[in-house]
């Protein structure tokens, strides 16, 4: 057991994973401005939707603490993981880096001997300025590549650990990730700090372009009447391609791939490119697509049967399917919404029917971007390109 001191801040799905895993091994003090969800973690209860966080919390030994005081959370802490929002914004065309900035003044002002663990997606080149402008040489970049609602499992069964760091700090890093991980031999690569927030960028935009690749082939095959589950299941058949990750949708959505996207091409200002803009405005013609092949419907009210992108899942900041919700409502048709993780009576212009029942009686069409049993005894209402059952 390594008995490092980490702290962690921020507990949304990238922070809170990595503190349940690394507080197998270590002493971990989680650090949140939301009082509320520190509450929760202090009584043991997960503050986001993870079975495999529940349930560590609940049967696993984990030393996990959790506070909002900075001070208290990196006292003493030989790593800082830091998991706050960046947010993309619009009009600056990057993401909002300024929560992670203040963590990292915070870290050097609180605990000058902490390595700093930067595990927020930021702009490439990101952790090399705000190195150089804090005169520090302790800040590292390790992306992370989780699936929402599965963040621990992809943490305990990792594809590969990154670290943008090449001393011995990020050699000791990267050992912290691999004992607490549940596989053997989980490839391990260390590169640059700029070169690691590229890998990141790079691996969501590909995951990006492969959801807008079937998404646009489901496209032409709902055009054209042909069965598109027939054309992917021949397309996966290619080894090179194969029968993974090609599941049909309202478009890509959540909360990294249409910001991550959008990031890289934005880092692209000064360098030729076609595809990563067609990677982001694929994504905006398929909610059109669908919001008019819904339209062609002529539905006077429409259901929305849940916000987000993923099953098993909360999370539905940008998700896709609010892209198609807006598109209705400026047609002029009424929209619904049941979606139990909302506890408001009205969500972006739309009435919030939590009763199923009553739910599936008044949406004489219900769009649905992931089929669930619920709602099987409504299939003639039933609109969605869901082919595979699988996010």
């Amino acid at each position: 057991m390594s008995g490092k001191i980490v702290a962690v801040a921020g507990i949304g799905y990238v922070g809170l994973s990595n503190a349940v895993l690394l507080a197998q091994r270590n002493r971990v003090r989680a650090l949140d401005v939301d009082a509320a969800r520190v509450a929760r973690l202090r009584a043991g209860e997960s503050p986001i939707i993870d079975p495999d966080i529940s349930r560590y919390l609940a049967e696993a030994p984990l030393d996990l603490t959790a506070t909002t005081d900075p001070a208290e959370a990196y006292a003493d802490a030989d790593f800082v993981v830091v998991a706050t929002p960046t947010n993309y914004h619009p009009v600056s065309n990057y993401f909002d880096t300024s929560s992670v900035e203040a963590v990292a003044r915070d870290v050097l002002r609180l605990a000058p001997q902490a390595t700093i663990v930067i595990k927020s997606t930021v702009p490439v080149g990101f952790t090399r300025d705000i190195s150089q402008r804090l005169g520090t040489d302790r800040i590292l970049f390790s992306p992370e590549f989780l699936r929402e609602g599965k963040a621990l499992h992809d943490n305990l069964h990792p594809s590969r650990i990154v670290v943008g760091g090449r001393g011995e700090r990020a050699q000791v890093f990267a050992g912290l990730l691999r004992e607490a991980a549940l596989d053997a031999d989980v490839p391990v690569l260390f590169t640059d700090p700029t070169e690691a927030e590229a890998i990141k960028l790079f691996a969501n935009t590909y995951l990006a372009l492969r959801v807008a690749y079937f998404n646009e082939l489901d496209s032409y095959a709902l055009a054209h009447g042909l069965d598109a589950r027939q054309i992917i299941e021949g397309v996966g058949l290619d080894p090179r391609i194969g029968g993974h990750y090609n599941n049909p949708s309202f478009g890509y959505g959540g909360y990294c791939l249409p910001k991550d996207s959008k990031q890289l091409l934005a880092n692209y200002a000064d360098v030729p490119q076609n595809l990563i803009r067609a990677v982001v405005d694929a994504n905006r013609t398929r909610k059109d697509f669908i919001a008019e092949a819904i339209l062609a419907r002529n539905p006077r009210c429409v259901g929305i049967h849940r916000l987000a992108m993923k099953t098993d899942s909360d999370n539905f900041r940008q998700s896709s399917v609010q892209g198609i919700m807006r598109r209705l409502q400026a047609k002029g048709v009424e929209v619904i919404v049941h979606e139990p993780a909302l506890a408001v009576p009205v969500f972006s212009g739309a009435r919030v029917v939590n009763d199923l029942a009553a739910f599936k009686a008044e949406a004489d069409l219900i769009a649905a971007n992931r089929m669930a049993p619920e709602i099987a005894d409504a299939a003639e209402k039933i609109f969605t390109r869901d082919i595979f059952g699988m996010d």
